[in-house]
């Protein structure tokens, strides 16, 4: 799915590698960082792609404002200042640049760590005040400590290897990554409940999420040994600063080090002022290499995406890189275009409408969940919701009553693979099958009625009619058609079935419901625009 890219609008500063990398594929650039909020909801409406870092709010009225937006990128890692469920709901792709900022944000953290144990701040204004005190500081060595490390991913990683360069030990959480993957970086993996009494120095690297919000408070502080060290560089909010200050002041808690705040600047400094405590102002990525990486990484997946490639950086779309696949295409075509059939069969968009797809043969054991996408994409479409797409489908979906499920089964009947697509609203229900060939998409069967030989499925208007298994019902419907002004491209029908058949024209102009011929042989009748 190649997104049509040809204006963006950068509106936080980035490295200039990325106008560059822009403009050099074709794409015209704006680079404007002062936006007020109103200049923004009027600026965003021409452009298919935003670019931010951290200062742009891409709230639910920004999004709505882009008629055109295809895309959002940030450069950097987190997007808690992109609305993305406003996004998705719009059909509006959202990306990000993973990797670029993970070794400025994992040396950070090291850095932290290290600080904390020697009082390297502290001890340094001691000095410049004129002391030479050297009892007063009086550190610790991380040999032989346990670092704690809340994510595993790539961040969590980086600092488990450096941090093993010390000697310490590395124990780990992550709900995600397997424990047989975090022990190949040397991190045991444990329950939260094991890790707090064994840390000596605890650091996060999670998003901000229900989840990991205030996952460092009161109660886990209290589960965890006296002098436990905390680090945070992911995203403030992650550890309740109100209980942290409390344990710092109690003594419990030996010292944070701090990147990143609720509020940002934060308003309460008693945090920051606190003796045992390590601030910056969020500078995690702020490294020159940093800035570099995020701002080509992030241009270069526009420049990716508007080629149809696939890109690391998806946030909102689970679905779109096997879009991306050229394989995959032709499957994804084809469901969408039984996705417009059955839809069209069915009549109405009823809630509890239930979708169920079967891939069949080989080739499509793990391409189900993809390809049940593409089919709700065609049924949406078929009714009326034409902005449906891979990243807005399961949205809009739920939202219509809408029922998806999908399953596989070895064997085939049409060649070695082809997908089932059953649609069903209360007591009303169709199959129809289908398959590929090379770039062709081919129409099997309708409610177990073949077709022979099998019917091409190219784009353009068709006529999918039920009527009775007679030699005669086509120069009836072709009579009755031109005299409406319709013009015929082919005809075809399945064998009989039940006493009736599936008929379908191919039309060069649409059939509209006025032009409904009253033929006796014709029991319903839909137009689909494939």
């Amino acid at each position: 799915m190649a997104l049509a890219i040809k204006k963006v609008l950068i509106s936080d500063a980035v490295d200039a590698s990325c106008v560059k990398i822009l403009e050099n594929h074709g794409v015209q650039v704006t680079l404007k960082t002062d936006h007020t909020k109103p200049e923004l909801l009027e600026a965003i409406k021409g452009y298919d792609g935003l670019i931010v870092r951290s200062a742009t709010k891409v709230t639910s009225d920004v999004i709505k404002a882009g008629q055109s937006l295809k895309v959002i990128g940030r450069a950097g890692t987190g997007v808690d200042n992109i609305d993305c469920d406003a996004a998705t709901r719009q059909g509006i792709l959202v990306i990000n640049a993973p990797g670029g900022n993970t070794l400025s944000a994992a040396e950070l953290t090291c850095a932290m760590i290290i600080t904390l144990s020697r009082e390297i701040p502290a001890a340094t204004m001691s000095l410049k005040g004129g002391k030479w005190d050297r009892k007063t500081f009086m550190g610790n060595e991380l040999y032989g400590k346990t670092l704690a490390i809340i994510g595993l991913g790539r961040i969590g990683k980086e600092v488990a290897l450096r941090m093993q360069s010390f000697g310490m030990k590395t124990i780990g959480f992550d709900p995600i990554v397997p424990k047989e993957v975090s022990r190949e970086f040397g991190v045991e993996s444990l329950s939260l409940d094991e890790i707090w009494p064994q840390a000596d120095y605890i650091t996060v690297h999670t998003p901000l999420i229900p989840q990991t919000k205030d996952l460092i408070g009161k109660a886990s502080l209290q589960k965890c040994k006296k002098g436990v060290k905390i680090v945070n560089v992911a995203r403030g909010g992650i550890v309740n600063e109100d209980d942290l200050l409390a344990a710092l002041e109690s003594g419990h808690c030996g010292g944070a080090g701090l990147d990143v705040f609720v509020e940002e600047p934060p308003k309460n400094t008693k945090l920051i002022e606190h003796p045992k405590v390590v601030c910056t102002p969020h500078l995690g990525a702020n490294t020159k290499e940093a800035q570099l990486r995020v701002a080509q990484e992030i241009a270069e997946q526009f420049v990716a995406l508007s080629k149809g490639q696939s890109v690391p950086g998806v946030v909102n779309a689970p679905s779109l890189s096997q879009t991306q696949v050229p394989e995959n295409k032709p499957w994804a075509d084809l469901c969408i275009a039984l996705g417009k059939i059955a839809a069209g069969l069915v009549g109405s968009l009823a809630s509890g409408l239930q979708v169920e797809l079967t891939t069949k043969g080989t080739g499509l054991e793990k391409k189900g969940q993809f390809l049940s996408s593409a089919a709700c994409i065609g049924l949406l479409n078929q009714f009326g919701q034409s902005h449906a797409n891979f990243i807005n489908v399961t949205v809009l979906s739920s939202d219509s009553g809408v029922k998806a499920s999908h399953k596989h089964v070895p064997q085939a009947a049409f060649g070695e693979a082809e997908v089932a697509l059953s649609v069903k609203s209360g007591s009303v229900g169709h199959t129809v099958v289908g398959t590929v060939s090379g770039p062709s998409l081919l129409l099997c069967s309708l409610d177990n009625a073949t077709f022979q030989p099998v019917q091409l499925l190219s784009p353009g208007g068709m006529l999918v009619a039920i009527g009775e298994n007679s030699p005669n019902t086509f120069a009836e419907v072709i009579g009755s058609l031109v005299k409406n002004g319709v013009s015929v491209l082919s005809a075809s029908c399945t064998t009989g079935h039940e006493g009736k058949a599936f008929y379908l024209f191919r039309t060069g102009s649409p059939v509209k419901a006025q032009t409904q011929p009253p033929i006796a042989p014709l029991k319903f009748w839909t137009y689909i625009n494939i």
